[in-house]
This record gives C-alpha cells, structure tokens and sequence, in this order.
C-alpha cells in the first residue's frame, strides 16, 4: 500500500486505494447453491494460487514505487541534497524494515489466511485491534484540466480496475506482471538515459516561470561539478503549493513512497504458500526498491542542475531517449496501484464480514464465487471509492490515507510485540531475524511519522481508532483463535504473584480473601453479591464440592460445569473465581478447596458458608434473561432474547431434577466439623443466614430520600457467653473490621453502621460508651453507639447457671477452683449454661433494637465446642440465637486485623 499525497499542479492522473484492518477468525466457505447441471468437478475446483513473485513481490514493489519514483525523487534530491536524501531513505527504510521483521515473523507463526495485515493483527491482539483501519482513495489529475475531466478519467481507471478485480487474482496477477515489466523497461530507460542522452536544456512549466527567475535549466549528463553542487540541502519555497519546505516536510513527502509493504500481505488468501511468500517476497521488494530509489538519487544528483530539481519535479520524461515512455510508466504504475489496492481492500473486507465482527451489516460482503473470489466485497470497495473520487478532495485524503498506513505498521509491530512479551511456547516463528526492540522501534518510527506528515489527521486517526477499538471491544461477539492480552495477563500475574511474599504481610495492610461455599447457585446469588462487596478488592473463591469418586468414573464431571459457573460469575457481573473439587465427602471436599484455593501470597483467609437450617431454597436464575448469537444490531430485538441456561441442579424442595435436590449432602455434625477444621487452618470463619432473601437492589432502595436509610447493625460481644462482658477480643474487632470494609465499598457507603453494647443497668453506661467511641476514633471507624441494658436476660442466664451448679456442687468446692473456671469459660462445659429461654430473649433483645431494620447484621460467632458430642447443641443454640433475623453474618475471627499503627 502505498500514498502519494503531493500535490501536482502539471497534469497528471493517479488514483489510489488503499486500505487497513480489521478482525477475524477462520476461513469460513461460504455456500453456494449448485445447479444439478453443474458437475461436482466444476464446483468444486480450486481456486489458482499465486507465487511468491506475481503475489507479493510484484505488488509490493509496484505499490512502493507508484507514481512517486518517477515525480518526487527529483524534489527530494533539489532540496535535501544527496547527503540528506540518502540519510531521509536510510530512516525511512530503517522504521519501514521494523514492521517488515514484525510481519515476517507473524506470519510464519502458523496457517495465514485471506486477510493480510488484518488476519495477522486480529489473530495476534484479537479482534478489536484488527480492526483499526479504513480504507481511503487518492488521486493525480491528467489531459484536460477539470473537475468532470478528472472524475471521468479516474472512474473509467476504477473502472477497469473493478473488471480485472472482479474476474479473479489470477488475472489480477497477469495484468500486474505485465505493467511490472512496463515499469521496469521504463525505468530501465531512464537510468540509460543518464550515460546516453547528452546535455541538453530543459524548458521550465511555464506557468510557474516569473520574470525574475531563470525560465531554463540545464541536464548536463553525468559530471562532477554537478555533483558537487548536489549534495547539500537547499530547502526553498515549492513552486506547487508556495510552501517552503524543511527536512521534516521533505522526509514526509518522501515517505509516502516507501509505504506499501503490505500490497502482497493483503494477497495472503490468494497465496500458494503464505507463511514463506510474505517474509522472503516483502523482504526482496524492500532491498529492491531501497536499492532503485538509493541509485536514482546519486544518477539524479550526478546530471541534473540544483534549479532543474527544484522547478520542474517532470524532469525525467524530458532527459529521456523518449520522452512518452515515462508517461507511459507514470500511467502504468498508477494503473497497478489502483488495481492492487482495491483487491487488497476487498479480500480484507471479506475477512472482516467473514469473521462477522461487525455482525450483519457486512453480510453481504461475505460472498465469494465458485473460484472464492469475493465479488461483492470488490463491489462496496469499488463504490466506496467512487463515492471518495465524486467528493473531488483526493490530495486531502492522501496525507490522511499515509497515517492510516501507519496506524496498520504500527498495529503488526505491536502484535508481534504482544506475542514475544508472552513468552508463549507456540509462538516460535520460523523467521527469526526480530527481537522486541525492534518491534518497538517500528511502532515509535510510525508514531513519529505520523505526526510529521499530519499532527491533526495522526490525532483524529488515533482518537477514531480507540473508540472504534472500545466499540468491538464491546458489542463484537467472543472470537475462538485467542487473544494475545491473556497471555500477557499471565505473564504479568505470575510475575508479581512470586514478589507476593507472605513473610511480608503486615495487619495494617490485611484485606479479606474469601471462600465462599456454595452448594447450590440458584439460591445463592444474593449471598454471592454480598461477598462480592465483602472483599474489598481481596481474593474471592467460589467453592463448590461434587460427591464422588474419580476411580468410579469414566472421565472427569467438573470440566464440563466450569462453563455454567463461569457465566454465573459474568451474569451476576462480580470478581471472583470459580474453584470446583470432587471429593467423598464435602468435609473432605471443603478441606480441599482451603488447602489449594489461590496462589502465593492470594489465598482465601476466610470460608464463608451458608446457615445450616430449613429454610426453603429459591431459584434466583430461573427467570434470567440474555440474548443469544453474535453481537449485532438484531441482538436488541426482543425476539432475539432467550432464556440463559445455567447447568446446575433443581434446589432443594423444587420438585424437579435429581433426588439430591431434595436432600442435604451433609449431616449437622459434618457442617460443625467443617466449622472446626477451618478455625484448625487458622481460617476466620463467617456462616450467613437469610440471605435467600437478600435483594441487592431492593437493599439499596432504603438508601434513597424518604426511606427509611441503609444500615448495618454489629454486636460485637460473645452473646453466648454473657458473663465474660468483652467486646474487644480478636473476634470482635474482626467484627468491627468486615462491617467498616462492608461500609468502604461503593455500592454500601451510604449505609451507616450502628454499634450495639450491651450493658449491666448498675454500671456506668456513659463510661462504658465514651470507652467503645475512643476505640472507634482509634481504630478510625465512623459509628453510632448504643447501649443496650440487658439485666433481665442476663437473669436468665443466672438462673440455668444456678441449676448446673446444684446438679454439680463440686464446682464451688475450693479444691476444684480452675475446674470451675473452666466450666465458666470455656465453651464445652459452657453449654450446658445456656437454656433455650435464655437465647430467645436475647434474639428478642436483638430484633428490638433494629428499628429501623438493618440490611444485614453481623454477630459474634463463638469457637466450637471441643467435645464433639456437643455440635448439635452448639448449631441449635446459632440457630436460636439468629432466628427471624433478616440476612445475618455471624463471624468468628482467628487473626488480628485492625491496628493504630501509621
């Protein structure tokens, strides 16, 4: 691809196409209906294939070359001199070969397919950045002088080029050999032309001759002096736009005719062998045409006064041994430019319409011929460009066709940057010859050119790419061939997942890493949202435990259900992953997941579990809705949507499903035990009760002005042990901790967290309160504080308390002192101190004092017992203790996670 973007005032005509990227997957066959009178053999034979030279090597050098070798080598040479000229094409060439490696390597990293530049870019970096493009036209003028001369001229090039496009790339591929050996013969002539012609004057255009200045200069055939006289810049007005011009200015121009390195990667569908025509067909075109501009320059600065250069850019058609044959190659190259970007356009708009990135609206584009030529893709090429030549603007659009070019180079170079910064085992291109560093200085030189050429169009182009990269980003639908981003994403993790030191943690910077437990999806999704805004940019583990044993199966039951549990995840739009075992049992099972759930430093630190009771499940999924299909403009149809289909089994009591929905999968003292061994593991440990009621959006609902508010309430004290009186241990602190962590979070700042202290009647309240309040501030929690008296239940403690010790009088014995204090204390004689009577007074005590009621309660959780015997009793005393309460958290913590320290 290629663009000149100078403006030409002498009559000329060139047209030019070009075209960028978009993203793909696979080469899909498009169906054709076949008539019973076509036989099989007709149909079915295969497309004629390109070589290395017709495919690649001759379309690359024809769009390097264009109209520019024959019209602006002269106004480089006139104003750089031959030092800077040659300093301009190692530069360009330099920032050129950079994306040439990059695309040498991508392309022998496996399979290519129709689509060039586009395939390689989309399949590398994924579709997005595929397609980054447009595709533009240019144009020259020629023979008469006029808007409707020049739109005719150029439609009936555009025409033919439409016929040779349409009728196939094999006779694209003759018609394109034949104007090379055009090409060649002319500029054969003309590097004759510098040792046979012999001195001569050369007339300047007369329109641009002023009275003061010379209306001749001279073509003196190869000297010295003239030479010498050539090589140091005289930057000078243009006579064509009255500019003056610069080095920056002049380097722009001149890169323009150094573009085009992707006219044979856009014929990679067409190719006989992809993966070794691109790299050594791209590469042979670069030397070539570095060589020829190089050769052309030093001929030109040997034979042709400074003044000639700077005023008549057409010399070479008047220093020839016939003067109509650059004519002739000046029509021919721009003939093959025209041709070779409009077929380059349209095989790379049939890869975009192929891989349906755009959903429908490019349907059409998708059709091809028996032969695989897509006819139609040509077609919207062709009228696109029609469209561009009636606007009459094509000097405009030159400029703006090069930064494109350039967004394309710098898009290959990235990719192959992406590719090599994985570190992928499957990225080992047979090309070798390219580090990262060139990659990146590819990307760099094109940013930069870019600018120089046009800081406004390089601007706008960026901005139009990123919004359109956001758009397919978004609505394109999930393409199968991979994206480079996930493999960095790797890269990266692992990387700073083995700096992640556990050594190094420090309280002051603890975050909670949740597991949370779920046995069954659909009826969990309220408690899965909550976690969600529990875990404070931490760790958060899904953990599901299937029965079973993998000896007893034929393959492994978890792989196929990661699927379900991974949409559930995008469904409920949270952060979590997803962590499945298979075990004999969910103790077993739980202890896996707490043993291998996360990485390094990232490993969960507290399992949530759900409230063992009777409460009847309810299916939160079974009413979900989503559209299925690729993302299109059809997707927002109503039709279109169905109902998503999650794989898990009927909830309990639903009547439907296996007969495990209608059973739990654990006994009571295997969930204790669940309990036990966490807290073993040094796992605080959270069970959640009532949270299939929980609704996200009808709890944020308080929030809003005349309702009744959003709080928290937290009771920090043991409630299970009222005669202790503290709440500042470890476990209510780590309370306080996940109700203000709960409170930071986005969606709950709003709420306000209210304090519960219950309190003897014949103490000091006051003292007590101001006491909690420092604490507070300390800790810098903001809370409101209320004491809560509570002598009558406290009584009735007392009371169950005197009736163990008249049914065990040795306690009060002094001999048996630490014995009595152990039954006191400890929760395993503990027990046996607090009645049914005692624990619904104080859910009583608690229910009275949520007015208004909270969104969620968080409540002490006290150790197991460490007579197993007495689980049963422990799970009925939680469960007395938090009945009717609303969506409950009741937590015990293992760990210090609050400090003063800065």
């Amino acid at each position: 691809m290629t663009a000149a973007n100078m403006s030409e005032k002498t009559p000329l005509l060139h047209y030019r196409l070009s075209s960028s990227s978009h993203g793909s997957e696979r080469s899909v066959g498009v169906s054709v209906e076949k008539s019973p009178r076509v036989s099989r053999e007709t149909v079915e034979k295969p497309p004629v294939k390109l070589s290395t030279f017709v495919g690649v090597i001759i379309p690359t050098v024809l769009s390097m070359f264009s109209v520019v070798i024959f019209l602006r080598i002269g106004f480089v040479v006139g104003h750089a001199g031959l030092y800077q000229s040659i300093l301009m094409f190692l530069v360009a060439y330099l920032i050129i070969t950079m994306t040439v490696l990059s695309v040498c390597a991508v392309s022998t990293n496996g399979a290519i397919d129709a689509g060039g530049a586009y395939y390689m870019i989309s399949r590398a970096l994924g579709p997005e950045f595929g397609a980054d493009g447009t595709g533009l036209a240019y144009s020259h003028h020629v023979l008469p002088v006029g808007y409707w001369w020049s739109l005719l001229y150029a439609s009936g090039v555009l025409l033919l080029c439409l016929v040779v496009c349409l009728v196939g790339a094999n006779v694209y591929a003759k018609a394109t050999l034949l104007i090379f050996f055009i090409v060649m013969i002319v500029l054969s002539s003309i590097f004759v032309s510098f040792f046979i012609v012999g001195p001569r004057v050369v007339v300047l255009p007369a329109a641009f001759a002023n009275s003061t200045l010379p209306t001749t200069a001279n073509f003196t055939g190869v000297k010295l002096d003239t030479l010498l006289g050539n090589l140091w810049a005289s930057y000078t007005v243009d006579y064509t736009t009255g500019s003056m011009m610069s080095f920056i200015t002049v380097f722009a121009v001149m890169f323009n005719g150094c573009t085009g390195i992707m006219a044979g990667s856009n014929m990679s569908g067409d190719l006989k062998n992809p993966g070794y025509s691109i790299p050594h067909g791209t590469l042979t075109a670069v030397v070539f045409t570095f060589i020829t501009y190089n050769l052309l320059a030093v001929l030109v600065s040997c034979s042709c006064e400074r003044l000639l250069l700077l005023r008549n850019y057409s010399f070479l058609r008047d220093i020839n041994i016939w003067c109509p044959l650059v004519m002739v190659g000046i029509y021919s190259s721009t003939l093959s430019a025209a041709m070779s970007n409009l077929i380059g356009a349209s095989r790379i708009l049939f890869a975009v319409s192929r891989d349906n990135i755009f959903g429908g609206v490019l349907a059409p584009a998708s059709r091809t011929s028996e032969t695989g030529n897509p006819w139609v893709s040509v077609l919207i090429s062709w009228s696109l460009v029609q469209v561009v030549l009636l606007s009459g603007k094509l000097n405009t659009i030159a400029s703006i066709v090069t930064i494109c070019f350039l967004l394309v180079y710098a898009a290959v170079d990235l990719a192959c940057l992406a590719l090599e910064w994985a570190s992928a085992p499957n990225f080992r291109p047979t090309f070798r010859y390219f580090t990262w560093h060139t990659c990146a200085l590819g990307i760099v030189g094109c940013l930069v050119m870019m600018f120089l050429i046009s800081a406004v169009y390089a601007s706008a182009s960026i901005a139009f790419m990123l919004v359109l990269l956001l758009l397919i980003h978004y609505l394109c639908p999930s393409s199968s061939w991979g994206y480079v981003s996930q493999a960095l994403i790797f890269h990266q993790v692992r990387k700073y997942l083995l700096k992640l030191d556990v050594r190094k943690d420090h309280v002051k910077f603890w975050r909670p890493q949740v597991l949370l437990m779920v046995a069954n999806p659909r009826s969990s999704t309220g408690l899965i949202t909550f976690i969600n805004d529990v875990k404070k940019s931490g760790l958060y583990v899904l953990g599901h435990v299937q029965l079973g044993e993998l000896e007893m199966l034929p393959a492994d039951p978890l792989q196929p259900c990661y699927n379900s549990w991974l949409s559930l995840v995008d469904h409920l739009n949270i952060k979590a992953f997803v962590s499945l075992t298979l075990a004999d049992s969910v103790r077993h099972g739980i202890q896996h997941l707490l043993f291998i759930s996360g990485l390094g430093g990232m490993r969960p630190n507290i399992l949530v579990l759900g409230f063992y009771d009777d409460c009847s499940p309810k299916d939160n999924l079974q009413d979900c809705v989503f559209s299925t299909g690729a993302l299109s403009l059809d997707k927002f149809k109503p039709d279109k949507a169905q109902k998503r289909i999650f794989h898990f089994p009927a909830v309990r009591g639903d009547g439907v499903g296996s007969e495990a929905a209608s059973a739990k999968d654990l006994s009571i003292e295997e969930y204790v035990f669940v309990i036990a061994d966490a807290v073993k593991m040094q796992k605080s440990v959270a069970l959640a009760r009532y949270f299939c009621t929980f609704n996200r959006s009808e709890v944020f609902a308080r929030a809003k002005p005349g309702q009744s508010g959003l709080y928290v309430d937290v009771w920090p004290l043991n409630l299970l042990r009222p005669d202790s009186g503290r709440y500042v241990d470890t476990c209510s602190l780590f309370l306080l901790q996940l109700a203000c962590v709960l409170n930071m979070s986005h969606a709950w700042h709003q709420a306000r967290l209210r304090l519960f202290l219950c309190v003897k009647t014949g103490s000091c309240l006051q003292e007590a309160e101001k006491k909690l309040q420092r604490m507070l501030k300390d800790l810098r929690i903001t809370a409101d504080v209320y004491t809560v008296p509570w002598d009558h239940i406290l009584v009735l403690h007392g009371q169950r308390q005197a009736k163990v010790n008249q049914l065990h009088p040795k306690v009060q014995t002094e001999g048996h002192k630490e014995e009595a204090a152990e039954c006191l204390h400890n929760f395993p004689s503990n027990t046996t101190l607090l009645s049914d009577e005692y624990l619904c007074a104080v859910n009583l005590l608690i229910r009275e004092n949520g007015d208004p009621p909270p969104a969620v309660r968080f409540l002490y959780l006290p150790h197991p017992p460490a007579d197993t015997r007495r689980y049963t009793s422990y799970l009925h005393q939680l469960d007395l203790l938090s009945r009717e309460l609303g969506p409950t958290m009741l937590i015990h913590g293992v760990a210090p996670v609050l400090t003063t320290d800065l």
